[in-house]
């Protein structure tokens, strides 16, 4: 997904330091996109990375008659990857390595940019007439962050039980798709009446986010649409839910790199999205979407002038 609340301006991105388990409300911000309510839970003020995610807009759920709620033209992408989550409903992929895949609940969607790609995201024909999931970005470390583009769509991935819940994971650990940071990424479902007890990576921190249902951690009733930060050093997720709860969790082991976001780039140096704007506006070395009849989006302005994290 395009970055759909761009600013002009960078964001300087900065690992934060390591602290002890905590429960942090982060703030969110959220904007009407069509029919399409986007919250956005990271970057925000204060948080600008988990692990090597850098990016987490949640949208739904939605229930439609008529139209196309996901609609998001040609846009490129840099120095990152795009990792898409539904639960609920379906999305068509489309990019300018000529892949395509109709992808559903239970299935990872993962693009990685490298040096540069460009894609489409779109409502089907056809379709169940509802729409709830997740658009994440990984920041890709220095060593990879040019490399050749490639995207992956996986067949539905298999959910493990873990007392009273289903973890499925999926991107990092277990999952099939190519990481190139230590990372994890799962929906986690409680069931009813469920008190769920889940092995973390003490040297990850971690965040999470309540998709449906109630749940509690450490005592804090989750609010729902809201990014709540873990910390880290934890050996274990305690999860408590009266209803049955689905949640997102994210997490991985502090970057240790600074990154600049902006638009739908990631980057060390303004001079290189200036250039990666420069590309896209002049149609030089982005390629399009091979039959896509749909426009470019037009790239914002920019000011070069990084914003302090």
């Amino acid at each position: 997904m395009s970055n759909l609340m761009p600013s002009p301006e960078t964001e300087a991105c900065a690992a934060g330091e390591q602290c002890a388990p905590i429960v942090e409300a982060l703030p969110e911000r959220s904007a009407q996109v069509g029919a399409l309510t986007v919250h956005r839970v990271l970057p925000v003020r204060g948080r600008r990375l988990i692990g090597p995610w850098c990016f987490f807009d949640w949208y739904g759920p939605l229930s439609f008659g008529s139209g196309k709620p996901m609609d998001v033209a040609q846009h490129p992408h840099i120095g990152l990857q795009t990792v898409t989550w539904l639960l609920e409903g379906e999305v068509v992929h489309h990019d300018s390595l000529g892949s395509e895949c109709l992808v559903r609940p239970g299935q990872l969607s993962l693009m990685t940019a490298g040096r540069g790609i460009v894609h489409t995201e779109e409502t089907p024909e056809g379709n169940s007439g509802r729409l709830n999931g997740a658009q994440l970005w990984v920041a890709l470390p220095e060593a990879v962050r040019g490399m050749t583009p490639e995207y992956q769509c996986t067949p539905r991935l298999e959910g493990a039980e873990f007392g009273d819940s289903v973890v499925t994971t999926f991107y990092g650990g277990s999952s099939p798709g190519r990481a190139h940071s230590p990372l994890v990424g799962a929906e986690i479902a409680v069931h009813k009446g469920g008190l769920a007890h889940l092995p973390l990576d003490p040297g990850f921190e971690h965040g999470v986010l309540l998709a449906a249902g109630d749940a509690a951690i450490d005592g804090v009733e989750l609010a729902a649409d809201t990014l709540y930060y873990l910390g880290s050093r934890r050996q274990e997720l305690v999860v408590r839910s009266r209803e049955g709860a689905k949640l997102l969790l994210i997490g991985g082991a502090p970057f240790g790199e600074s990154i600049l976001m902006w638009w739908n780039f990631v980057a060390r140096r303004p001079e290189e999205i200036a250039e990666a704007r420069k590309s896209w506006e002049g149609h030089e070395w982005f390629a399009d979407v091979p039959g896509s009849g749909e426009p470019r989006l037009v790239a914002p302005p920019y000011v070069r002038r990084p914003v302090a994290g």
